[in-house]
């Protein structure tokens, strides 16, 4: 019997081909830069052809890591993509968010065997600096998560 042109055998893409599907984690305590990157990330994934499964919002950067297991948990998503700024302040508490949400995201990834990407401007940012490098961390946040789908599968 034979096979349909550009399908395989059981007519399924082959895993490579497969979109990427994507939750985002969003941590919306600038809320006005975390909302520009989100949108920026949406219509990123769309023109690269992946899928954007899940959203969660959460009250900031530090609080995504449960966000995060919990999209990792699901077997729709492939990776997960953090977005949000964390502003320069008087002491040093803009370092210790994004360190310890980083080497969260790490260590979940490690622990799921699925990247997880930072989208996260910071630390010793301004609001200055996170407005202009929203749209370009959001974007090459998903980039990474469409890449590293696309090579974890072959």
């Amino acid at each position: 019997m034979g096979v349909r042109q550009g399908k395989g055998n059981d007519g399924q893409a082959s895993e490579e081909k497969k979109l990427a599907r994507l939750g985002f984690v969003i941590g919306q305590f600038d809320k006005e830069i975390s909302s520009s990157m989100e949108k920026a990330a949406t219509e990123f994934a769309k023109s690269r052809g992946a899928l954007v499964q899940e959203k969660i919002h959460v009250p900031g950067v530090f609080d995504m890591q449960l966000a995060i297991k919990k999209l990792l948990l699901n077997k729709e998503i492939d990776a997960v993509v953090l977005l949000g700024a964390v502003i320069k302040g008087r002491t040093k508490h803009d370092e210790v968010i994004v360190r310890t949400t980083a080497s969260t995201a790490v260590q979940l990834s490690l622990e799921f065997n699925k990247p997880v990407t930072l989208g996260v401007i910071g630390p010793d940012a301004t609001e200055k600096d996170a407005e202009q490098r929203k749209e370009e961390y959001a974007e090459r946040a998903v980039y990474s998560a469409i890449e590293l789908t696309r090579k974890l599968r072959r």
